[in-house]
């Protein structure tokens, strides 16, 4: 059975059709070529985050993603609404997310993305640069399947 996830953009400029999304598709064609469902990522104001995200973990998708609103800018609030929903923190994914970015991007210290499980899901916050993305990916893409596999119960070896 594919696994399946959600995309969560956040962002108020693309919600409100000033520029066009790159990041959403970019995630997208990730995840299906790694065999996952994904449907259209779904783009959504600052403000307007923490509901989309209850709404994304109550269809019970084995992988969140999001990306944006993880700056400081007084609009950014996709760490804090992350936060609410998680049952366990994965502090080592946005860690190395940020010492990667940070090789090549001195800003991407300011990233205050989160990673965690909530329930059965995986959860993470990515940048809403193209870079960003494309690090983060990088990052979960190696741990990702034995991430799954653990909380579908499986063992812990290597």
């Amino acid at each position: 059975m594919p696994r399946s996830a959600t995309v969560v953009v956040v962002s108020t400029r693309a919600a409100a059709g000033v520029y066009e999304d790159r990041t959403g598709p970019m995630i997208r064609a990730w995840l299906r070529e790694r065999g996952f469902t994904a449907d259209d990522p779904v783009i959504v104001a600052d403000a307007d985050v923490a509901a989309a995200l209850r709404a994304a973990l109550a269809t019970a998708p084995d992988l969140l993603l999001t990306t944006g609103g993880t700056g400081v800018s007084p609009d950014d609030r996709t760490p804090e609404a992350t936060r609410d929903l998680l049952d366990a923190e994965l502090p080592g994914l946005p860690e190395e997310l940020r010492r990667r970015g940070a090789a090549n991007t001195p800003t991407a210290l300011l990233s205050r993305g989160l990673a965690g499980v909530s329930g059965r899901t995986v959860v993470m916050n990515l940048p809403g640069s193209t870079g960003g993305v494309r690090d983060g990916l990088a990052v979960l893409g190696d741990v990702l399947d034995h991430l799954l596999d653990q909380l579908a119960g499986g063992d812990h070896g290597g």
